[in-house]
């Protein structure tokens, strides 16, 4: 959610304006995340999320809308994209596709405790079975096609100790088949900071489906346990919650040590590239790789405990 693209208060009303919802009060860019525009916009009808898409072209988009109001039909609490009278989830603006969606209420902890993760884990089954029937998905775009090209380019960039175990860890992935295991469309990127929680501790949204796509659903919940479980009680519950809604099977049991580490390589991956190949904005968020590779280094070091 950071501001590549600068929007001009006038050609906002304009574009605006075949969604009839009043006169524009005031926008202001969002500086968090890595990969679009976004904005808080203000009409004299509420407050909207306005986001514009740097790098997706159109059927991803059309399918990213689709399956935002696909689930919050369903009463998953993500944004729900506003479409004008013509049915349009998103038109030009600023050269860019760009869309409008609810804003949702709460904020991101920082610190989540054993009872968060157990919503979350809940949540995300939820979202899991919520879109099983949605039709004609795409594929998780950082899949495992993605992760093994974006890494043979990233060897030769990096520096020596990182291209060790980057090259070390590709083999290893590489020679894992999760294809087996339950799939379905997955949001693959939960982090933090894409949860919202209302004050009374509900679980308010679930934000940024851009890296959304068909993949194993365990993956999904080993983007999830990386970011947010920092102790062995935060993953018991997140792994509980999740289970009160789809338990999961004895292959995903066993492949569960492995697709952590496919998750952190994920990210690790993604941010390397960003550091390696940086690009322009107003307001551009760079989130340290480091991170990750020290995640996956303790992964490989101590496999991830399977599941209970």
């Amino acid at each position: 959610m950071s501001v590549y693209t600068t929007v001009g208060r006038s050609e906002l009303a304009d574009w605006l304006r075949p969604l009839g919802l009043g006169e524009l009060l005031e926008h202001a860019g969002i500086a968090a995340g890595m990969q679009n525009s976004n904005y808080f916009v203000t009409t004299a009808s509420g407050r909207y999320v306005l986001t514009l898409f740097e790098h997706i072209d159109a059927a991803a988009l059309d399918f990213y809308l689709a399956l935002m109001d696909h689930l919050a039909v369903r009463g998953i609490p993500c944004p729900q994209p506003l479409a004008d009278h013509a049915g349009r989830r998103w038109r030009t603006l600023a050269g860019k596709p760009a869309a409008l969606l609810s804003c949702l209420p709460g904020a991101p902890l920082d610190a989540p405790a054993a009872v968060d993760c157990e919503k979350l884990g809940e949540m995300l089954a939820r979202l899991h079975l919520a879109a099983a029937d949605f039709s004609d998905p795409l594929p998780n775009p950082c899949g495992a096609a993605w992760r093994a090209r974006v890494g043979a380019w990233l060897l030769p960039q990096v520096a020596p100790a990182e291209r060790e175990l980057l090259a070390d860890e590709l083999a290893f992935q590489a020679a894992q088949d999760y294809s087996a295991l339950p799939q379905g469309v997955i949001h693959a990127d939960l982090f933090r900071d894409n949860v919202l929680w209302a004050p009374d501790g509900r679980l308010s949204g679930v934000l940024d489906f851009y890296f959304a796509g068909a993949d194993a659903w365990l993956f999904d919940l080993a983007v999830v346990a990386n970011d947010w479980c920092f102790t062995d009680a935060t993953l018991a519950a997140l792994l509980a919650g999740y289970a009160g809604q789809r338990p999961l099977t004895p292959a995903e049991m066993a492949a569960w040590p492995a697709m952590r580490r496919a998750a952190a390589l994920r990210f690790w991956l993604l941010r390397l590239e960003v550091r390696h190949r940086p690009r322009a904005g107003e307001v551009v968020t760079i989130k340290d790789p480091d991170d990750f590779a020290r995640l996956l280094q303790r992964f490989r070091l101590a496999d991830a405990a399977s599941p209970r």
